[in-house]
């Protein structure tokens, strides 16, 4: 067992363990059960409410965040799958106040209805945006297919994850 995941079992009750791990940018410890799904220790535990619960079996995508850079559905992810890494919310993209390019996009572009899938689509996004970063409008409907959009604005998530990727090659980001 790693080192950022230590686990002491208690009689009568579920285990807790302790994970380390970076959680936007900043260094945590938590007291917690290391079977507990991400997605409830990031709303319930740590109030990070912008990853949302949609369907609880990683098939929408409203859950994604980013494990080392890597779209996640922290939905079906038990916490100790993360001791250790690196986990970006939507509450921690934006640097400094500053949104990062696709968060600016999908406002300029009207990517966004009413906002439930948003937080996933962007990060999704991003995570897709450090593996192709120019991909094409068919590698971006490829690579967002599992993203489901309630309101159905996919053209202009198209639209703004185009514009995010021109936007970030040409160095205006």
């Amino acid at each position: 067992m790693e080192p950022s995941c230590r686990t002491r079992p208690k009689e009568g009750r579920k285990a807790k363990g302790t994970i380390d791990l970076k959680i936007n940018r900043k260094p945590v410890s938590l007291s917690v059960d290391p079977e507990r799904m991400l997605l409830w220790v990031l709303r319930s535990d740590l109030g990070l409410t912008g990853t949302k619960y949609g369907c609880g079996q990683a098939q929408c995508g409203a859950c994604t965040i980013l494990v080392n850079e890597k779209a996640v559905r922290s939905c079906v992810t038990p916490v100790k799958a993360v001791a250790g890494k690196e986990v970006l919310t939507i509450e921690g993209l934006a640097e400094n106040g500053v949104l990062h390019p696709l968060q600016r996009a999908f406002v300029e572009h009207d990517a966004l209805q009413c906002g439930f899938c948003t937080s996933g689509m962007i990060l999704n996004a991003y995570s897709l945006l450090r593996e192709n970063p120019q991909p094409s409008d068919a590698e971006i409907i490829r690579g967002m297919d599992r993203n489901l959009c309630r309101c159905t604005s996919y053209v202009r998530v198209i639209r703004a994850i185009r514009s995010a990727a021109a936007g970030l090659k040409s160095g205006r980001a």
